[in-house]
C-alpha cells in the first residue's frame, strides 16, 4: 500500500515538553505497523514540535496520536513534497 505524507504539529500541554520526552525515552514513539517517523524540529522554547510523518492511512496516523493526546493536541496536515508539486504543478505552467 501507497503511504502518504504528513506534517504533525504537536502542541504540548502547557508548553511542557518533559513529559514529552521522558515518554518518549521510556517507551519510544509507540507506533503501530504503518507508520514511519520521517523526521521532526522542535521550537527553540520547546513548546511544540514538526514532524513529518508516513503512514499507509490517516486513521493508522490517529493510532499513533491516541498514544500521546494525554501530553499534546495535534494538527495533522497532508502533504506532498516540493518534487511531486513541481509534476503536478508543470503542465499548468
Amino acid at each position: 500500500m501507497a503511504k502518504a505524507l504528513f506534517m504533525v504539529i504537536e502542541h504540548f500541554k502547557n508548553g511542557d515538553a518533559v513529559p514529552i520526552y521522558r515518554r518518549f525515552r521510556d517507551k519510544g514513539r509507540m507506533m503501530p505497523a504503518g507508520v514511519e517517523y520521517v523526521g521532526s524540529w522542535v521550537t527553540p522554547e520547546l513548546t511544540r514540535c514538526y514532524q513529518l510523518m508516513e503512514a499507509e492511512s490517516r486513521a493508522a496516523l490517529d493510532a499513533w496520536a491516541k498514544n500521546w493526546t494525554d501530553l499534546a493536541d495535534f494538527e495533522v496536515h497532508p502533504v506532498i513534497t516540493s518534487k511531486d508539486a513541481v509534476e503536478r504543478i508543470g503542465p499548468r505552467l
